[in-house]
């Protein structure tokens, strides 16, 4: 399902996370000071906007009302970062994400409202792409540019079924995705078998 998703500041973090999200699939508004960041992004974001975050007529004139979650992948300029945050809170977006490059940082984007914060040095933009709309993805590895391995917490919908019926492993289609190996406790099943059940609390490494 394609999300609209606005991402202000094209640094290295900023720009990676727009274009991966604009590769698989999203609609994705980014957003820069600099004119040359802007027209950089030009082919790999939807729409690619030059202008100043901090200013709430700038935010109103690009329709950030019609998106669902935007990202703040603004990095040393904290004060921008953070006005930045505060304005996206006001227009009632469903999500605000922003990077913080200290916990300090963190914690101020968390008392103004930020919805989820994450760090770059540990979290490259590419993990978040795939991860910011599916919250059980716990790591994401790619391999190519088509195929990847995430490590996933099973959700509930899946507690109790066998790993066909969860919708994976699917003999008769070669693209489904596959689970390779099953955490459970302490216990690692290895190439597990299509009639393993996942339990509540499993961790599964899916290859897709």
């Amino acid at each position: 399902m394609a999300h609209q998703v606005a991402v202000v500041g094209m640094g290295r973090f900023g720009a990676s996370l727009a274009s991966e999200l604009y590769k698989i699939g999203h609609d994705v508004l980014v957003i820069d000071r600099s004119e040359v960041r802007a027209q950089e992004m030009m082919g790999h974001a939807t729409y690619s906007v030059t202008g100043d975050s901090t200013s709430p007529d700038l935010l109103e004139e690009v329709g950030i009302r019609n998106f669902d979650t935007a990202v703040v992948a603004i990095g040393s300029d904290i004060q921008s970062s953070v006005l930045t945050t505060v304005l996206l809170k006001q227009f009632n977006l469903r999500e605000v994400v922003a990077r913080a490059t200290t916990e300090l940082h963190g914690q101020t984007l968390r008392a103004v409202g930020a919805d989820r914060v994450v760090y770059p040095e540990q979290e490259t933009g590419i993990r978040t792409a795939h991860s910011l709309f599916q919250r059980e993805v716990l790591e994401y590895m790619e391999l190519n540019g088509s195929y990847g391995l995430s490590k996933l917490r099973v959700p509930d919908d899946m507690v109790g079924k066998h790993l066909i019926a969860a919708g994976f492993n699917d003999p008769k289609d070669r693209r489904c995705p596959r689970i390779v190996a099953i955490s459970r406790g302490r216990e690692n099943i290895l190439a597990p078998s299509d009639n393993e059940t996942l339990n509540a609390g499993d961790q599964i490494i899916v290859a897709g």
